[in-house]
This record gives structure tokens, sequence and C-alpha cells, in this order.
């Protein structure tokens, strides 16, 4: 589907230099003089290399039909990511790095969406938060709590991260896998 440049939005799929691209930033400008444009930051989803991009904004550019289904992830090898569609028992597969590091706190077993085109996978939405376990964490010294201290525990996929001291072994956190961040305790 052809569309006006201006019209573009974060998350959409293009085809761009003969290749499909995801939309990672969409924003529109216009300078004071000469044409607006919609500056845009796309990411290759063959190479996952991220560019930046002005096209003027009466410019048309293809807009691909794709759909967002949910699926279970299965495992991960060295070299991709493997999913599977519960309705058709389907199974698919994506390079790690079209999904990049937010794989490292994927659990075997975890629900989320793969966006589809043409029955092939092009990339994943990414969960808004993960819950984890906690298998490794230091004791915090009492009166250490109050100053909003942080320390690193080890989550049960092996990815560390940074927590307030009160965080115990055995303890189930959520964190944004986007950002690696810790977002709160369940």
């Amino acid at each position: 589907m052809r569309t006006n440049a201006g019209n573009l939005k974060k998350g959409e799929f293009v085809y761009h230099q003969g290749e499909i691209w995801h939309v990672q930033k969409a924003d529109f400008y216009s300078p004071g003089k000469g044409s607006a444009l919609m500056k845009a930051r796309i990411k290759n989803l063959l190479s996952g290399k991220n560019v930046e991009y002005a096209y003027k904004s009466n410019e048309q550019v293809e807009v691909l039909d794709v759909q967002s289904v949910e699926m279970q992830y299965l495992y991960k090898d060295n070299e991709n990511l493997y999913f599977m569609d519960e309705r058709t028992y389907n199974q698919f597969s994506l390079p790690l790095n079209i999904v990049g590091d937010v794989s490292r706190f994927f659990k075997e077993g975890d629900k989320m969406y793969v966006y589809l085109h043409d029955d092939k996978p092009l990339t994943i939405r990414p969960p808004m938060s993960v819950k984890l376990k906690v298998i490794e964490s230091e004791n915090a010294d009492k009166g250490d709590t109050v100053t909003g201290a942080k320390k690193s525990v080890k989550v049960e996929t092996g990815v560390t991260v940074m927590v307030p001291l009160f965080i115990k072994i055995g303890e189930t956190i959520t964190v944004n896998p986007e950002t690696g961040e810790y977002t709160g305790r369940v």
C-alpha cells in the first residue's frame, strides 16, 4: 500500500531501496524554507542496521501489510530464536541480530507477538516487562537501603540487573527488556 511519507508512524514496515525496513522513529520536520520532511530512523530487517533517512512529506512510500500474531517462545541457539504459533503449531525462526539484546530476557514458554508478512516472520514486538526470578544476590547491610543504593543480581536467564538493595534470592522482579532496567517486584 502506497502512502505519503508524511503519514509514516513508528512501528510500521516499509520497502526502502528494495528491502524491508522497520520504522523505529518518525518525526515531522518543517524547515522555514522549502518543503516539509519526515525524518525517520529505520532498521533493516536483513542486516539489523539502523539508518537515519529524511523523506519529503509528499514522497510516496510503500507500507507493508503486516499482521501481529501471538506466539510462544521455544528456545534459541547461536544464530536464531524459535517461536511457535499455538493455533496452527507452525514454527518460525528469527535471526538474533534482528531481535537484538531484548532476547537475553526471554524465558522458554513466554508469549510474545511476532510480526508476519506473507507468512514470513519479520521481527517481534518485545514485551513491556518480563518477570524473572533472582538466582544470585549479595546481602545488603542493615541501614544501606535508606540511600537508594543499588546492587547487581543475576536472574534466571543469566543476565545481571541492577536492583535496589532489598531484593533477595528467590524473589521475582519485573524488568524492561528494552532497557534492561528493574521496574518492580512481583
